[in-house]
Order: structure tokens, then C-alpha cells, then sequence
């Protein structure tokens, strides 16, 4: 093959092959008699895959590391690679889109916090009445954001966790109160009198498996910092009090 006709049967331009070749990710053919190039099968198997590579969002530095574990392998080897890659990209892509129609046919629709995981939209549906709480809509943010950045053995327990602290009337009723009464905190100093009221009605709201660990958060954690620079003076104080209360009771 020449290579307008390699880049054509990959899919490519000629401007990519030379640019792959610049970059030593796709080894140059030597030059016949006529000074053409000549590509074989194991040319295109090579492109093809470094094609595949660039659109799965590996960079070229990634796709060259890539290559070169496949150093030394035959063409079924490679074709085999190949095939099973593209069945583990069916699976995630129907993984997806099972995930994507589940959260579309939610009851209550989509939550505010966008797309999460089909049972926090549950639970987000369940307590959509308390939506007129500030406090309320700041702690479903967390709680999303959360979902999203813990290792997946975490955000099951956390998701756990919520559904406990919300998956009862008795238990959202709970948390209306916490919620009214830290609202009510906006505006009140750190030492205001009803900081400890609502530290204690928040501390009735969180299951145990929520924290687990016993001893006080490390107040020096850079999230734990930014979380507490978000509330109201006095909300922090609540806080951090519902929090050694938490500690205390572990203990």
C-alpha cells in the first residue's frame, strides 16, 4: 500500500501518518526502487491502533507507552488485543447508557446536582421538600460532590450511610429541623447560644457508618478547611461541634 492508500483504509489523513512517523509511533517503511513507500498489514494493525488510542483520550506520550509493551508480539496477539479492547468499550458503553436511562426515568426527574448515581437520585427525590433550605441544598452539593471523588469502596458506604440518614419520614423529618435550625445560624456569632442546640440536632441525624472512625477530623484537611470557609461563622462552630460530638460518642 502507498500511504494515501494506508491512511485511507485506517481512517486518517496523510498528514497524521507522516506526523505518527515524526513521532516514531509508526515505524517507516523502507523506500522500493521507485522511492515509494510501501506498506504492509502490520502497518495499518499499528495505526489502527494508535487511531483506536487517540479517540479512547490517550495522548500521544500514553499511546507510545502503549506501543511499546506491545513490542515483541505477534499479529494475532496484537488483532486478539485489539478485539478485546473493543468488547470491554462495548461494555462500557452500555454500562453507561443503562446508568444514563436510569437517572433520565428517575422519578422527580433529574436532581439539581446533575447527574449521580441512580440511588442518591432516589434519596435527592425523597427529601426534593427540603430544596427551600439553603443548608439543605449546600448538603446534598457535598454529598454529590463526595459521590463523585471517594474510591468506589467509600462511596458506597457514604450513599449507605445517606440512605440511612434519610431513607425514613422519621429520619427526613429529623433532618428538616437540623437543616431550619443551622439556617437560622446565617447570621449569628460563633458562641451564639443555639450553636450547641443545632450541633446536637445534626449529630441525631448521622448514622454511625457515616464516620466510622473514632477521633476528631483533622481540622488542618484542606476540603475540611474549604467546607468550613463556605458556611456562616456560627454553621461552621455547629459543625465542628457536631463533629467532636461524633468523635465522642465513637469512642
Amino acid at each position: 500500500m502507498r500511504i494515501g492508500e494506508l491512511a485511507a483504509v485506517v481512517g486518517v489523513t496523510t498528514r497524521a501518518v507522516r506526523h505518527y512517523h515524526h513521532l516514531g509511533l509508526l515505524p517507516e517503511p523502507e523506500r522500493r526502487a521507485n522511492g515509494y513507500r510501501e506498506y504492509g498489514l502490520r502497518h495499518a494493525v499499528v495505526l489502527a491502533r494508535i487511531r483506536r488510542l487517540t479517540e479512547l483520550g490517550l495522548g500521544l506520550a500514553e499511546v507510545r507507552d502503549v506501543l511499546a509493551d506491545d513490542a515483541g508480539k505477534d499479529l494475532v496477539e496484537v488483532l486478539t488485543e485489539l478485539e478485546e479492547d473493543l468488547a470491554r468499550q462495548e461494555a462500557a458503553l452500555r454500562e453507561r447508557r443503562a446508568r444514563l436511562r436510569t437517572l433520565l426515568d428517575a422519578e422527580g426527574g433529574m436532581p439539581a446536582e446533575g447527574p449521580v448515581s441512580p440511588e442518591l437520585a432516589a434519596l435527592f427525590a425523597g427529601t426534593s421538600h427540603l430544596s427551600d433550605s439553603p443548608m439543605a441544598v449546600k448538603d446534598r452539593e457535598i454529598i454529590a460532590f463526595l459521590e463523585t471523588a471517594m474510591p468506589a469502596e467509600d462511596r458506597e458506604r457514604m450513599v449507605a450511610s445517606v440512605g440511612e440518614a434519610l431513607g425514613s419520614p422519621g429520619a427526613v423529618a429529623r433532618a428538616g429541623e437540623a437543616y431550619a435550625l443551622l439556617d437560622a445560624l446565617a447570621g449569628a456569632a460563633p458562641d451564639d447560644p443555639r450553636v450547641e442546640e443545632a450541633a446536637l440536632a445534626l449529630a441525631d441525624c448521622i448514622p454511625p457508618g457515616l464516620f466510622p472512625e473514632a477521633g476528631e477530623p483533622d481540622q488542618d484537611d484542606g476540603f475540611l478547611r474549604a467546607f468550613y470557609d463556605d458556611l456562616a461563622p456560627a454553621q461552621a462552630e455547629a459543625v465542628r461541634r457536631t463533629l467532636r460530638i461524633l468523635a465522642e460518642e465513637r469512642r
